[in-house]
């Protein structure tokens, strides 16, 4: 029997991630029943977008009560989902939340009582975990190739069209989206809290706003009708892209929300700088920084430990062609050698690992022999990071993390 599920927001990743991409490829389990945002007129298009026939709906309540969805997917802005994922949860449905599960403690602590309440399950949608190269780098560190893992260096790149693509959304303001330390850093704090089995304890940080925001050359209100189109290396011309032009253009006009604002709006409060000292119960010690600005995408780690090193450099985008692969370098100490391991991208988003994780979820039978699938903790250890590491970069202090 097929799951039926609503989606609620309708903005890139549940039109695509979980409408059009899911129903195209995981359809033999899964039924969308409804689409819930509260601009109907972006719900209507990314209807069409998905291929669904399925009711719309501007009320949430209204559409848990008349649909009764077995799961509810949530790609809402990040301080809303604390609110929809506990509505979907008195209401019967299992759910799956987009990264991150939510902005503060006090919303993770009542998405966790609701869960253990109603007996439900939360998902976070983790796909950075289910790529074939963090599977392949998680097996080398149980099998212990380089011994106790001791220190871990952790650097995130976001080239200058997909880093300032946040700050042209409502990404760019702290109450929306608890700073780029929650929004984007989740991902990576979960995957080391996932490599590492541990939690973290201790955060100290650093973060500001150096490159957009007030320190722009200049600024107009948004690109569509800034004067100084020309010669603005951020320019965004929505009309070049028929997906985002449909999706957001005329639907501004519902709730003002354009999808081409300004990267240089002096109200933007979030660092776009931001390294972060991290350490764990385990005595683990990360070295962590996400730069937003970079002529290249993709990110560094290294693992260190008492008998070696495990090495990863991957390419996202950059000026320069890359294999179709990952290089894993293993670095053995005492003459031990050095092993190359290339691992294949697989096809679908984040080289496999979209696909990889909706597998996990919907077909039944799935192994998760390297515990990939993400509930509410891991989702919540992920944002308290997050929500330690600004702190910390506001004022000035270690922040201890409390585990939940």
């Amino acid at each position: 029997m097929r799951r039926r599920y609503a989606l609620v927001g309708v903005g890139n990743r549940g039109t695509t991630m979980w409408g059009r991409e899911l129903l195209a490829g995981w359809g033999a389990y899964v039924e969308l029943v409804a689409i819930c945002d509260l601009n109907l007129m972006r719900a209507e298009r990314a209807r069409a977008m998905i291929g669904s026939e399925a009711p719309l709906y501007d009320d949430l309540t209204r559409m848990l009560e008349e649909q009764r969805p077995d799961l509810v997917i949530v790609c809402t802005p990040d301080d809303t989902h604390d609110d929809v994922v506990v509505r979907a949860l008195e209401a019967g449905a299992h759910v799956i939340s987009e990264k991150p599960m939510a902005t503060t403690r006090d919303k993770i602590e009542r998405i966790r009582e609701a869960e253990a309440r109603t007996g439900r399950r939360v998902d976070v949608s983790f796909n950075y975990r289910f790529s074939p190269t963090a599977a392949r780098i998680k097996e080398l560190i149980e099998e212990g190739v380089i011994g106790e893992v001791t220190s871990v260096d952790f650097h995130w790149y976001l080239d200058n069209r997909h880093g300032a693509d946040y700050f042209r959304r409502w990404h760019a303001f702290t109450a929306h989206s608890g700073s780029l330390f929650v929004h984007k850093a989740t991902h990576h704090f979960d995957l080391l809290n996932w490599y590492l089995e541990s939690d973290p304890r201790e955060v100290k940080a650093f973060g500001e706003l150096v490159h957009y925001g007030r320190n722009g050359p200049f600024r107009g209100e948004r690109c569509r009708t800034c004067p100084h189109a020309e010669v603005c290396d951020y320019h965004l011309d929505l009309a070049t892209d028929p997906f985002l032009d449909t999706l957001y253009e005329e639907p501004s006009r519902v709730d003002g929300y354009v999808r081409d604002a300004c990267v240089f709006r002096e109200t933007i409060d979030i660092p776009d700088t931001m390294t972060a000292a991290i350490r764990y119960a385990s005595g683990v010690q990360v070295s962590y920084s996400l730069n937003t600005y970079m002529p290249i995408e993709g990110h560094h780690i290294a693992f260190n430990g008492h008998r070696g090193r495990i090495e990863l450099r991957q390419y996202e985008k950059q000026d320069w062609t890359v294999p179709p692969a990952d290089e894993i370098i293993v670095m053995k100490s005492f003459g031990g050698g050095v092993e190359r391991i290339w691992v294949p991208h697989e096809p679908g988003g984040h080289y496999g690992g979209d696909n990889r994780m909706r597998d996990m979820i919907f077909k039944p039978g799935s192994n998760d022999r390297l515990r990939q699938r993400a509930g509410s903790r891991a989702g919540a250890m992920s944002v308290l990071v997050g929500v330690a590491a600004l702190k910390s970069a506001r004022e000035g202090l270690p922040v201890l993390i409390d585990p939940v």
